[in-house]
């Protein structure tokens, strides 16, 4: 299926962070629009100057981008859900260029199943910048841009 950008994104928000609430969803399309939007490392180049679809769909980012898992069928992935008018609304949000504050530049996030974060992220790519609902959010390191 040919999804729009905003279609892709308004997917994502719903199955990455759907159960986060709203400022939970904000943060998660803001660290994809930071990937899209980021000046340097491995995400500028993929991005190819501003290719929402390239980020959601490079290899080993998103769970909910991939249709398998582990060798199995990923019932939970993009091309399942069914976005509400809220996904579309943080959509058009993250695509006009806003960013949650509380996430600022971040470009990577993860649900650690447990009550702290981690200090970095993966490896020393990220360091901790916040918390919000489940998921830990990070900031670039140096080495990021390195990659």
């Amino acid at each position: 299926m040919a999804y729009s950008d905003r279609e892709l994104l308004a997917r994502l928000i719903q199955c990455e962070a759907g159960g986060e609430g709203e400022q939970g969803m904000k943060a998660v399309a803001s660290v994809v629009m930071n990937r899209v939007r980021a000046p340097g490392g491995e995400f500028a180049r993929v991005s190819q100057g501003g290719s929402v679809r390239n980020i959601i769909f490079q290899p080993g980012q998103f769970v909910c981008a991939r249709e398998t898992e582990g060798g199995q069928y990923n019932p939970q992935n993009i091309f399942n859900m069914r976005p509400e008018a809220i996904h579309y609304d943080i959509a058009d949000w993250a695509l006009a260029g806003n960013v949650l504050n509380e996430v600022m530049g971040s470009l990577f996030f993860f649900n650690p199943y447990s009550p702290t974060c981690p200090p970095n992220f993966p490896s020393t790519l990220g360091y901790a910048y916040n918390r919000i609902g489940d998921h830990c959010f990070y900031m670039p390191t140096s080495a990021y841009y390195r990659t």
